[in-house]
């Protein structure tokens, strides 16, 4: 990967981005997230070379810094969380795209991401408690943004919120997306019993 075009195809590749050039100076163009708006891999020309500027965890940070001499501390950006990759050719490929991976996940992580992407782990034939999800989402703590999460559930063909139960196994009263009975009948056709409203989490529990 050594041109602008390689990393912005790259960055817009990856889920809910698009293209932005904030600034005057069209010698800028960032992948930002949907979601938030912000900026996970900043491209631009400078003494040369196309650079890119990435968001990083520190251990990441220090780690391709000491590895690659052409990535730098974050050029105009916080050096203690961003770096700078300079493309001349000395960085594998796949490093540049793991770089540009991380700083996109940073950038885009928000507690209804981390819901919504543990709610898609839920297998069919199974159900989770919303303080099972919330474990599995990193936050045992927040079970009640769970059900507000889940509430306002932009795409319930892919986030199957009708496999999440209360503590007790039982399901909504009346189920946001179709009403009463639509829970149940949903699990049923995907071999979960459900009786009485309940579904017993030894057998079907995560």
């Amino acid at each position: 990967m050594e041109t602008r075009e390689e990393a912005l195809t790259y960055g817009l590749s990856l889920p809910d981005t698009y293209l932005k050039t904030p600034f005057r100076d069209t010698n800028w163009q960032l992948v930002c997230f949907k979601g938030n708006g912000k900026a996970f891999l900043w491209t631009y020309e400078r003494n040369g070379f196309i650079c890119l500027n990435v968001k990083a965890r520190e251990d990441s940070l220090f780690f391709f810094r000491q590895a690659y001499p052409s990535v730098q501390p974050g050029w105009h950006q916080n050096k203690d969380h961003w770096n700078t990759i300079i493309l001349n050719g000395t960085i594998p490929e796949s490093d540049i795209r793991m770089m540009i991976d991380e700083s996109y996940m940073l950038i885009s992580d928000s507690p209804t991401r981390r819901i919504y992407e543990a709610v898609k782990r839920i297998p069919k034939g199974k159900v989770a408690t919303y303080g099972k999800v919330a474990e599995m989402a990193g936050n045992p703590r927040m079970s009640r943004a769970v059900g507000n999460a889940l509430h306002k559930n932009p795409d319930p063909e892919h986030i199957p919120c009708h496999r999440v139960v209360n503590a007790q196994g039982k399901l909504a009263a009346a189920y946001v997306f179709g009403g009463e009975g639509v829970q149940a009948r949903r699990l049923q056709e995907e071999g979960v019993e459900v009786t009485d409203g309940k579904v017993d989490l030894a057998v079907y529990g995560l």
